[in-house]
């Protein structure tokens, strides 16, 4: 199964619905290469091992830039925390990870948020709309690893008044695109099993 997130496990709505998916699971990775700076320091990686921990799982933080990627293989559950999507696009990439995650997608379970929700989906297209200063390497494909042809929007309602005309934008890419993105706040999901999706609202 692939979830993808805004913040991450962040709302009780989510934490009950991932809990059945988690029956018989022990162990998590908790995957850090998206912040290109601070990776294991991050500030989000206390409050996601915990939150993974009250799932009833050992939690081990790892990164694909250091880690080899087949290794998140053997975990039960695997969670790519936020940061910069170019930079966690050409890291998977580089490393290969595109089978070894749609694996992961089809067997377990696989949580992104963020950025990696961006990076899992078809295309870095909508985010390069908002924020091109991101992408300091210079990516050129924004293509994502397509382990579902689902575009999400995260952090919609914070960002509203962050951005100048925020849902003008999106709606502009929809209409030009022709595809339908799914705007999650904070707290929000999306579980996808095949052809199965289950919209999460934190309420």
């Amino acid at each position: 199964m692939l979830v993808l997130c805004s913040d991450g496990l962040t709302s009780e709505a989510i934490l009950s619905a991932l809990r059945p998916h988690m029956a018989g699971r022990e162990r998590a990775a908790l995957v850090v290469t998206a912040d290109d700076i601070y990776k294991e320091r991050n500030y989000h990686v206390p409050r996601s091992i915990a939150e993974l921990e009250s799932l009833g799982l050992a939690v081990d933080v790892l990164d694909i830039d250091r880690d080899p990627c087949a290794s998140l293989e053997g975990y039960d559950a695997v969670e790519f925390i936020g940061g910069n999507p170019y930079y966690l696009l050409a890291s998977l990439r580089e490393h290969g990870a595109e089978p070894i995650l749609r694996r992961i997608a089809g067997e377990s379970v696989l949580i992104g948020w963020s950025a990696a929700a961006f990076a899992f989906g078809s295309t870095l297209a909508l985010v390069n709309r908002y924020s091109p200063e991101l992408n300091k390497i210079g990516l050129e494909d924004l293509t994502g690893l397509r382990l579902t042809e689902r575009e999400v929007l995260p952090h919609y309602s914070r960002f509203l008044s962050r951005f100048d005309r925020f849902e003008e934008t999106c709606a502009q890419y929809e209409a030009e695109r022709g595809v339908s993105v799914t705007r999650l706040n904070d707290g929000d999901a999306l579980f996808i099993a095949g052809e199965e999706v289950q919209l999460i609202r934190k309420g």
